[in-house]
């Protein structure tokens, strides 16, 4: 299953308004249709934004773009059942445990990697970390035979 970050879809939705709804109603719009998202009712969002689209040019083939973007990930935006299984809805954690199991060793202080280095330590802090440093070298052992 592929959750896509609740932050990068309302950049999404941000440039839709911006697009699509005059200027005096974007603010009440772009809230009314971030509460849509945030629960995951894509399609009651694309039914909103297809009554703002215009006739014709730019705005109306970028809105099409835009609005064919949360058509397409529908099933990857279903936020509140994703929050119902705990599931992250945000990059937030991933970008942290990044940072903390790789970025914290590979950038410490005085740190030069060759590509192979890099890689060779990234999956070992990444098997240490997750517990799972054993099976790494039956999985490894069981390759070379």
């Amino acid at each position: 299953m592929h959750i896509i970050d609740l932050y990068h879809a309302f950049q999404h939705l941000h440039q839709l308004v911006t697009l699509l709804v005059p200027e005096k109603l974007r603010e009440t719009i772009e809230s009314q249709w971030a509460e849509l998202l945030d629960h995951g009712d894509i399609e009651q969002l694309i039914q909103c934004a297809t009554q703002y689209l215009p006739r014709a040019g730019y705005p109306r083939d970028e809105g099409l773009t835009q609005i064919n973007y949360f058509r397409t990930n529908a099933q990857s935006m279903r936020y509140d059942a994703f929050r119902d299984k705990a599931f992250f809805v945000g990059s937030g954690v991933i970008e942290a445990g990044c940072k903390t199991v790789i970025g914290a060793r590979l950038k410490a202080s005085g740190m030069f990697w060759s590509e192979k280095g890099a890689n060779a330590i990234i999956a070992l802090r990444c098997c240490v970390c997750s517990r799972r440093f054993e099976q790494f070298w039956e999985d490894r052992a069981s390759k070379t035979h």
